[in-house]
C-alpha cells in the first residue's frame, strides 16, 4: 500500500451527474487528491465549469454533454474517455434526480419512468461500459451514489426509494460477481445533503422542521462531506471493502 492510500496520483476517474451538487463535491475531492477527471451531465456550462476548475487544480479534466439514461451517450463518453486519457481507474455513478414528491397513487408515470431511467439504468449502463476497461487493466473501483432512501422509506418518495433501493442491491451483485477481478463496487448513502435537489423541501416550513427532527446530528450535510466519504471508497484505503453500503447521513439511518 502506499505510503498515503488516499493518494489517487495516476488515476482517471469518470464521474456523473458533476454538473452540481454531490457530483461536483465528488469530483473535486478526487481531483485533490490527485485523480485525472472526466465529468459529465446533461448541461454543458455546468460540466465544462466544474472541468475547469479540475485543470486548476493541476490535473487533466475532461467535460462530456451526456445522459446517462441514453446508451449512445454512454458509449460516446467512455470512448472519450479512453481516447483522451488511455485508462479507468474509478467509476463514481452520481447522476441521480427526482422530480415527484408526491403520495404515490397520485406519481405520474412519465416521473416514474425518468427516475428509473436515470437513477438505476444509468448506474447500469456506465457499469457495463466501465467492467471491460477494469478487466483489462485487472483492477478499478466502482462507488455508486445511492441515497439513505435507498436504506429508509421517505415519505411521498415511493418512485426514488424504489430506484435507490435498486442501486443498493445492484451494487451487492456487482460487488460478487467482480470481486475476483480485483474491481471493488460500493454504495454511498447520502442523507439529507443542501443540494438544489433538497433546496425546495428542507425550505419549507413545515417539512424541512419534520426532515431535521429526524437527523440526530441535527443538521444537514454537506456536498464536501459526501465526497470526503467517495474518496475513501475510491481509494487504496478501502482496499478490502467491497459490497459495502456506508450511510452518510448524520445518524437518520439509526432509527
Amino acid at each position: 500500500m502506499k505510503d498515503d492510500p488516499f493518494d489517487l496520483s495516476g488515476k482517471v476517474a469518470v464521474v456523473s451527474g458533476a454538473g452540481r451538487g454531490i457530483g461536483k463535491a465528488i469530483a473535486l475531492a478526487l481531483a485533490k487528491a490527485g485523480a485525472d477527471v472526466a465529468v459529465f451531465s446533461r448541461t454543458e456550462a455546468q460540466f465544462s465549469s466544474v472541468a475547469a476548475e479540475i485543470e486548476e487544480l493541476g490535473c487533466r479534466a475532461l467535460g462530456i454533454c451526456a445522459d446517462v439514461s441514453r446508451a449512445s451517450d454512454v458509449d460516446a463518453v467512455f470512448s472519450a474517455v479512453t481516447e483522451r486519457f488511455g485508462r479507468l481507474d474509478i467509476l463514481v455513478n452520481n447522476a441521480g434526480l427526482n422530480p415527484s414528491y408526491a403520495r404515490m397513487e397520485k406519481v405520474r408515470e412519465e416521473d416514474y419512468d425518468l427516475i428509473m431511467e436515470v437513477n438505476v439504468k444509468g448506474v447500469f449502463l456506465c457499469s457495463q461500459k466501465a467492467i471491460p476497461l477494469m478487466k483489462e487493466q485487472g483492477k478499478g473501483c466502482i462507488v455508486n451514489v445511492a441515497s439513505v432512501a435507498g436504506l429508509k422509506a421517505l415519505y411521498k418518495c415511493s418512485a426514488y426509494t424504489a430506484s435507490k433501493g435498486a442501486v443498493v442491491q445492484l451494487t451487492r451483485t456487482m460487488a460478487l460477481e467482480l470481486a475476483p477481478f480485483d474491481i471493488r463496487v460500493n454504495a454511498l448513502c447520502p442523507g439529507f445533503v443542501t443540494t438544489d435537489m433538497t433546496e425546495r423541501l428542507l425550505e419549507h416550513p413545515r417539512e424541512g422542521e419534520r426532515v431535521l427532527s429526524l437527523i440526530p446530528m441535527g443538521r444537514t450535510g454537506d456536498p464536501e462531506e459526501i465526497a470526503a466519504a467517495a474518496v475513501f471508497l475510491a481509494s487504496d484505503a478501502a482496499s478490502y471493502v467491497t459490497g459495502a453500503v456506508l450511510a452518510v447521513d448524520g445518524g437518520w439511518s439509526c432509527w
